[in-house]
């Protein structure tokens, strides 16, 4: 029997961005299937009835519901469409512990769970349910396009792959068993470390503010928002980050392995000058990959 676990969830408009006077908005919850119980807010156009198409947005990867994942959902919604924010698990308002956890099955679940929860309700349409990801969400919505065939429509802005670019650094700058082994070596003897503590050490969340002048442009860009202009108590990003151990396993469980199988429409947005546009150029021509003869996009 599924179990939905009580949250302690803030009632007031606590979000990062104006609320719009054009939809309806409250808290939900739903559980995955590793009863871990999420937490999201649903927005509803005003003064509409009948049976909605929906729409599940999460990430970017480390950031909560109250930030930009609530603004594409309002903002969806304002456009005729109910929608959900949701925090993933171990983070937000979510349920899950330890804390400030990641892992690419659990993930790729959370959406799942997502569409569980959109698919029985009387007031949406279940042959237009679709999913948005932003940031290393992006890779996640892929993921779960890939297996969810309820799943109509899907949208990866921005998006990483976060088992790549933790398997291989940054524009594949790691990419060697030598140094993917330092790092194992690394964060195994972390783990015994704090086990024997009891508890977990963070990672880092972005660059304090004010950036060093010779950070990169993304760099710059990623602090001003979470540390600066949208800098909330529960973000990962704007805070202290993730465990030092939570993104361990995605350095060998790479995502999009069937992309090519996705049967329903994606679309993939991403600026040609963005540091991360390799993500997004290369799952495009993985997802269109096809009997040996593979697209090449310059």
């Amino acid at each position: 029997m599924l179990k939905t676990e009580e949250l302690k969830l803030v009632s007031e408009w606590d979000k990062t961005f104006p609320q719009s006077e054009k939809v309806d908005h409250k808290k939900v919850t739903f559980v995955n299937r590793y009863g871990i119980t999420l937490a999201a807010d649903l927005y509803k156009p005003k003064n509409v009835s009948g049976k909605y198409p929906a729409i599940a947005v999460s990430g970017p990867f480390g950031a909560i519901k109250e930030q930009c994942s609530g603004l594409y959902a309002q903002t969806m919604a304002e456009k005729g469409y109910l929608t959900i924010a949701f925090d993933p698990s171990f983070t937000g308002e979510s349920g899950g512990n330890p804390r400030f956890m990641a892992s690419p099955d659990i993930n790729t679940e959370d959406f799942m769970a997502a569409v569980d929860f959109l698919s029985v309700r009387e007031d949406v349409d279940t042959d237009k349910i679709g999913i948005i990801g932003i940031c290393g969400w992006g890779g996640m919505a892929l993921n779960a396009t890939a297996l969810d065939t309820r799943i109509k429509a899907t949208v990866a802005s921005t998006m990483y792959d976060m088992t790549r670019v933790n398997a291989n650094g940054y524009f594949d700058s790691e990419d060697s068993e030598e140094v993917r082994y330092a790092k194992k070596q690394s964060l195994n003897a972390l783990r015994t470390q704090e086990y024997r503590k009891g508890e977990y050490s963070k990672g880092s969340g972005c660059v304090p503010l004010p950036v060093p002048e010779d950070a990169p442009l993304f760099v710059k860009d990623y602090s001003e928002y979470y540390k600066g202009r949208c800098y909330y108590k529960r973000s990962l990003n704007s805070n202290d980050g993730w465990n030092s151990i939570g993104c361990m396993s995605f350095m060998n469980q790479p995502i999009l392995k069937y992309s090519n199988e996705i049967r329903s429409a994606v679309l993939i947005v991403h600026g040609e000058k963005a540091h991360s546009y390799y993500f997004g150029k290369d799952a495009y021509e993985n997802m269109i990959y096809d009997q040996g003869q593979q697209v090449h996009i310059q």
